[in-house]
């Protein structure tokens, strides 16, 4: 055999041994990564490394099925949701009337009619119903009625009666 053949033979061998050592490497630092994103614990972080680092690719497939399914940042993320899911359910007021869920803005339930909140006398803000001072403008909510007794307070709210039809409107609506 040619000197120079032996030569080409042998730097492509030291050329496959670096690139296996280099690839060797590789998934030794890429499986410590993955369980550092995967787990808090150091010591699960050099185990997976040393066992990928003593069998290789076996050793990675080994990991790669034992591995939590997971990541920190995906547990974190997915805590966040059902926290803020949670809080969105608990936070939404229900009429004490019909248990249907109402806003936090409306002053009566649209299903019952039940009074759920009341407007301040001065400024119009909403009050608790059991509230007796507006805490805006500190104004005394105590209504009098024309004859000077106290108003109650009723839990329910009666539907307005409709305006009447102008009769003006209804005459030039007709078909002729």
């Amino acid at each position: 055999m040619p000197e120079g053949f032996d030569s080409f033979l042998l730097l492509i061998t030291i050329f496959v041994v670096v690139t296996l050592a280099a690839f060797w490497l590789a998934i030794v630092i890429w499986a410590y990564r993955d369980m550092r994103s995967r787990s808090r614990d150091p010591l699960a972080h050099w185990l997976v490394a040393i066992i990928v680092f003593l069998l290789s690719v076996p050793g990675l497939f080994i990991y790669i099925l034992l591995r939590p399914r997971e990541t920190l940042a995906e547990s974190y993320e997915r805590s966040l949701e059902e926290e803020a899911l949670l809080q969105e359910i608990e936070e939404r007021p229900t009429c004490p009337g019909c248990s249907q869920r109402v806003q936090h803005d409306w002053q009566a339930c649209p299903h019952c009619h039940h009074r759920l909140k009341k407007a301040c006398v001065n400024c119009d803000y909403l009050l608790e119903l059991p509230w007796n001072i507006c805490p805006r403008c500190t104004t005394s909510q105590v209504n009098y009625t024309s004859d000077g007794t106290i108003a109650t307070n009723s839990r329910h709210v009666k539907p307005s009666e409709p305006a009447p039809i102008d009769a003006k409107w209804v005459a030039s609506q007709q078909v002729e």
